[in-house]
């Protein structure tokens, strides 16, 4: 049986198990798809090792940057990003400890699809991107290939990329796409939000959280409450888990 998985640090709420798990069941695939809870990058060594029919990876907070030296080839696209959320794992039948890792980005593809049908190009032509982790540098390449604009939002200041206290109803207003790739906000801290000044939305914003649990952050909310267009991160998840299976059952 072929075995698939998920590779960071918490995993309490795993989309890619519950998603792939279902697939199998339902497509009669002779597969199963584990949670590797690693506390450490390191560790994949031994996921990999200990798993010999272990054919592909999902790579979720706080690996998708922390993985890519661990990894033989990076995609093109997945090194312009800088990050990587899928990896084929590609063994000799001769010698099930041979292995090649391939790094790969779908990130880009699900949330790029997701999104495009909610743009008004003729008002979201700015964005601000909350946070900088992995999964932001996705976003942010999606972004700039359909030619939006954006800087990053951070707790820290930097290059291209505003603090939260920094930001005035100026900015706001000329930022009307907002999406939020921090973490603020997940199941169980449900009473968080990104401290962003709410007050200034309007029904010109289009607010996405690439949080799926709860459907409906408190982010989405206080946009929703001032009239904005808002999307949670599941058709996002959906579409790159899709994405990351035709890879890993490529050229088979």
């Amino acid at each position: 049986m072929d075995t698939y998985g998920l590779i960071g640090y918490p995993l309490k709420h795993s989309f890619s198990s519950q998603f792939f798990t279902e697939k199998f069941g339902r497509e009669q695939i002779d597969a199963e798809y584990l949670n590797f809870e690693i506390e450490d990058i390191l560790e994949i060594r031994h996921v990999i090792l200990f798993n010999h029919h272990l054919k592909g990876l999902n790579v979720t907070i706080p690996y998708k940057e922390k993985v890519i030296p661990f990894l033989d080839t990076v995609s093109p696209e997945a090194r312009k990003i800088g990050a990587v959320n899928v990896i084929k794992i590609e063994r000799k039948p001769d010698d099930m400890y041979f292995y090649k890792l391939t790094g790969y980005n779908t990130d880009y593809i699900g949330f790029k699809d997701s999104l495009s049908p909610l743009l008004d190009t003729t008002i979201h032509r700015k964005a601000l991107i909350l946070g900088t982790g992995g999964a932001s540098k996705a976003v942010a390449q999606a972004l700039a290939d359909l030619g939006i604009e954006w800087k990053y939002v951070s707790r820290s200041p930097g290059r291209q990329r505003f603090t939260y206290d920094a930001l005035t109803s100026q900015i706001i207003s000329e930022y009307t796409l907002i999406v939020n790739t921090s973490p603020v906000g997940t199941f169980p801290r449900v009473e968080e939000c990104p401290a962003i000044p709410y007050q200034h939305l309007t029904s010109g914003h289009l607010l996405y959280d690439l949080i799926y649990n709860p459907e409906e952050t408190l982010f989405l909310q206080k946009g929703k409450a001032k009239g904005a267009i808002t999307k949670n991160g599941k058709e996002m998840l959906r579409r790159q888990a899709l994405a990351a299976w035709d890879i890993w059952k490529g050229n088979e």
